[in-house]
């Protein structure tokens, strides 16, 4: 199946979902294979129910392995890594609400130091640094959905 009809096919699905959805959709994202549709309404027409919905932003098929899509990606510096989301769920910072986060942007980490959590399943799986580096940026914003092998924190190896 080429990359047109995988979008193609995503359209129909989604056509059909939004139809059997009772109330409005601000966001629906559809993944098939390398190929990934993915409509966003903006607030102001999500209220109105007679505003067409906006054309949907498409994706182009790429050709990679299994990960979290480019738009997640932020490119990232030559020499630097990152640490990676284990499972798909929920990112946070703090091991609990209202608690001093993990690490912060220019603290420095070692191999085995917890930097945050993914909740998946109401389980919380700590994510801890491979290795040891200084924190130059903080991928994920908290309380958001990540991606497995998303990256969530990037290091400048020590």
């Amino acid at each position: 199946m080429s990359g047109e009809e995988a979008l193609a096919g995503l359209r129909r699905q989604a056509q059909h979902l939004i139809a059997e959805l009772a109330g409005p959709v601000r966001r629906i994202r559809l993944r098939s294979g390398p190929a990934v549709l993915e409509v966003e309404w903006h607030p102001d027409d999500v209220t109105r129910p007679d505003a067409p919905p906006p054309p949907a932003e498409v994706a182009p098929p790429v050709a990679s392995a299994p990960g979290p899509p480019a738009a997640l990606i932020r490119p990232m510096v030559p020499g630097r890594v990152a640490v990676r989301a284990p499972i798909v769920g929920t990112f946070y910072r703090a091991p609990e609400p209202g608690a001093a986060p993990f690490v912060a942007v220019g603290d420095l980490v070692r191999p085995g130091q917890p930097v945050a959590i993914v909740e998946a399943m109401k389980l919380m799986n700590e994510v801890a640094a491979d290795r040891a580096g200084r924190v130059v940026a903080i991928l994920a914003e908290d309380g958001q959905p990540v991606e497995y092998d998303q990256p969530l924190i990037e290091l400048d190896p020590a």
